[in-house]
């Protein structure tokens, strides 16, 4: 026997999260210590450029006026599929398609690339620890078997495992940020927030690094069918986020600065290739607060991706159910476990990660060990920057699509939410976007362009076209599914629990 049942993952009086839960998941997804003691340190480390905290105030500045659009636009779009549903409903269903393919390769690739670097961070820890050599892939099959069974359980569970790797991130943070500020040794400068800081020749590599600090905090509306009151939980949960995670940044990058010393940060050779990256966090670290303090900030470096990957997690199996219901995905994907969870869709992102990383695994035995984690690198550097090239051209896309969703309707809109801030976020954003093709070669290390600078982006753009003229096509040869893409349709449910598309329910 079948019966209607709406097509979200969770009915009005079922949904658990509130705004802090939400706002956990988006944080976890940017893993804020990975940036301070990874991405900002590297970052240092390449440009020697010293602004870098204002270029986080200025990215984030830019991600909360996008914000102002996205969240005018959630009041009246709930959906899993989040930006493939706002594309379709403002800029028709085809571009709707063909974005939510950059959204699904983008999140795949920024949930894959940090698998890598869990993998290498664990094995690195435990052969300092205790001599044994692991190799970095067994590390990262057994965090994708936890993942696996977190996600087919409810999303409030990851949401409270979250909550508590993301405060003791926060906490030890902090710690640093103190200590720094206490101990620089070139005494506390306010030059690392200078804007003579930023805006030199350098700038542009800057941004696009600074970028992948932040993905993640678009991913609000992906729960918007699991929140209380999706109306008013995700503006606050994004707002939230965006204000957090760039003062955060700011404050503990100009901190980093101090404790590196600027001086040293902008001298040619001031910074040596054994130092660069994460050991001008740690080699602070264990010269004022000891070894103890490094190696607990080492297994919260770790639990810091742990919780990034959980939340990309979510946000890949939230959108091939979304797609899935819509039958643009196979119509299993969209099967859901008490009426609650996707679980199929959970279970075929864990499939995916586990055919990338054993390619990797498999590959590495090709190259040539004198060059080191050739392989597991390669997987962190490529696919996180990636993921980020693809998630911003996913905003530029929505800021579009703000325009002209309340473009024939402005509804209670004001002026400044539906046309104003998407102006600008469109400018802005596509300013970033621009940088990061420009510096594609400098975000994967290479000193100059191969096959692979290219190959790259057009893993996300070909597949994306691909997916747009598909969808062209639909709506001749299959009309009735072209006319539910992006509203979210009712669906039959079967007695397996499998969510069949049906038609809409007004």
């Amino acid at each position: 026997m079948t019966q209607l049942s709406s097509a979200t993952l969770e009915q009005p009086g079922q949904r658990r999260l509130g705004v802090l839960s939400v706002a956990f998941l988006i944080i976890a997804a940017s893993a804020p210590l990975t940036v301070v003691a990874g991405g900002a340190t590297s970052a240092f480390s390449v440009t020697q450029v010293l602004g870098i905290p204002l270029g986080y105030v200025v990215l984030a500045a830019i991600l909360a006026i996008f914000a102002i659009g996205y969240s005018a636009m959630s009041r009246f779009i709930s959906n899993a599929g989040a930006f493939y549903a706002y594309i379709a409903q403002g800029l028709g269903r085809p571009v709707g398609v063909g974005g939510s393919i950059v959204a699904l390769i983008s999140y795949n690739a920024m949930q894959i690339g940090i698998y890598g670097m869990f993998g290498f961070q664990v094995s690195a820890f435990v052969a300092e620890k205790t001599g044994a050599d692991i190799p970095w892939w067994v590390w990262v099959l057994v965090c994708i078997a936890l993942i696996a069974v977190l996600g087919v359980n409810r999303v409030d569970f990851s949401a409270k495992v979250i909550a508590v790797l993301v405060v003791l991130e926060f906490l030890v943070v902090i710690v640093f940020d103190v200590v720094a500020f206490a101990q620089a040794p070139e005494g506390v400068s306010s030059a690392p927030l200078e804007p003579s800081s930023l805006f030199v020749p350098g700038i542009g590599a800057v941004l696009a690094f600074g970028i992948a600090a932040f993905m993640g905090f678009e991913s609000a509306a992906i729960y918007s069918e699991e929140s209380k009151d999706p109306k008013r939980t995700i503006p606050r949960a994004t707002f939230l986020a965006v204000a957090v995670i760039g003062i955060f940044y700011a404050f503990s990058t100009w901190a980093l600065a101090l404790a590196i010393g600027p001086d040293r940060l902008v001298s040619p050779g001031g910074i040596s290739p054994e130092e660069a990256g994460p050991p001008l966090f740690f080699t602070f670290v264990a010269e004022h607060l000891g070894t103890l303090w490094v190696d607990i900030m080492s297994l919260l470096f770790i639990t810091s991706l742990f919780a990034a990957l959980i939340s990309f997690h979510n946000a890949v199996a939230r959108y091939s159910f979304a797609l899935a219901r819509e039958s643009i995905l196979p119509a299993p994907l969209a099967r859901v476990r008490d009426g609650v969870t996707p679980w199929v869709a959970s279970i075929a992102q864990t499939v995916t990660a586990v055919v990338v990383i054993a390619a990797f695994a498999i590959g590495e035995l090709g190259w040539d060990p004198a060059n080191g984690p050739f392989a597991v690198l390669t997987l962190f550097t490529w696919l996180t920057n990636l993921g980020a090239f693809g998630l911003v051209l996913l905003m530029l896309l929505t800021s579009l699509a703000v325009i002209g969703y309340f473009r024939k309707d402005p509804r209670d809109v004001g002026v400044i939410s539906r046309l104003v801030a998407p102006a600008l976020a469109l400018l802005g954003l596509g300013t970033v976007w621009v940088l990061i093709l420009l510096n594609w070669d400098v975000l994967l290390g290479q000193t100059e362009s191969t096959p692979t600078t290219f190959i790259l982006p057009a893993v996300v753009l070909v597949p994306a076209i691909a997916a747009t003229l598909w969808a062209v096509g639909l709506r001749r040869k299959n009309p009735g599914v072209y006319e539910r893409i992006g509203t979210g349709t009712v669906a039959v449910v079967l007695p397996d629990g499998a969510a069949v598309p049906g038609e809409r329910v007004l």
